[in-house]
């Protein structure tokens, strides 16, 4: 696999996300895959609300998120989250380069990774190509950032690997490879997470990838989402805790 970040000027409110995207992104080929990290989608969009003093980070948690915890249970005094059916700190709202902004998530972001690429396609010609918006999270008893995908378009999220046998032929019972969060953790680990200025990222060569000519349709969506009471850290994640938002 092949992978390359791609740099950038300071993305500031008012630019214009597609052509950020044909002024820094290379000649595309067919069975590319490109990540977009979704801060700079977000701010294209008008996804931010000025930080000055006059809005509560918190209030805007409460609003993004489905369910959330107030800052003050953790020692970081950080608010955990569950957003659009993934765990993550405060509702995906950050404040790191975002010229003094809340930056919150992109507002339909599968709807913005299907206008990217629907654009790239047309303006590369091409046929065959993955999108995905990405984010940074965290996960339990493991320091450290990595990616996560908050929405794609062009490809098959999931490998199925159910039922299927192993090398011993003993058939896999729950087993399924997120080929988003991979790529997502892979884009990531290229653009960094810190002034590096490169948001943008093209995979080429991706293995066990399967490309769509459509953008995912609900149900395939659905796929990746987990009920709380479902989920395998369910044991140890204290629900009672959480409070309803309006996300």
């Amino acid at each position: 696999m092949e992978i390359r970040a791609y740099k950038t000027p300071k993305i500031v409110i008012g630019d214009d996300l597609f052509a950020i995207l044909d002024q820094n992104l290379p000649k595309l080929s067919e069975k590319s895959v490109v990540a977009v990290t979704s801060k700079i989608v977000s701010i294209c969009e008008g996804r931010v609300v000025k930080n000055d003093g006059t809005v509560k980070k918190i209030d805007l948690i409460e609003k993004e998120a489905q369910w959330y915890i107030e800052p003050g249970v953790s020692k970081y005094d950080a608010s955990l989250s569950v957003t659009r059916n993934i765990l993550v700190s405060a509702a995906g709202i950050d404040e790191s380069n975002g010229n003094g902004y809340f930056v919150m998530w992109p507002k339909n972001a599968f709807q913005s990774a299907e206008n990217i690429w629907g654009h790239l396609k047309k303006v590369h010609g091409i046929q065959n190509l993955a999108v995905l918006i990405t984010d940074s999270v965290v996960v339990p008893l493991r320091w450290g950032t990595r990616g996560v995908g908050i929405a794609w378009c062009g490809f098959v999220p999931l490998r199925d690997y159910r039922d299927k046998p192993d090398i011993f032929d003993r058939p896999f019972v729950y087993t399924k490879l997120s080929i988003l969060d991979c790529l997502a953790t892979t884009a990531v680990l290229a653009m960094g997470e810190g002034n590096e200025q490169t948001p943008l990222a093209v995979l080429n060569k991706v293995p066990n990838i399967t490309f769509l000519h459509r953008p995912p349709t609900k149900e395939e969506i659905s796929t990746l989402q987990i009920e709380p009471e479902d989920d395998l850290f369910a044991p140890i994640l204290h629900f009672d805790q959480l409070k309803k938002g309006r996300g």
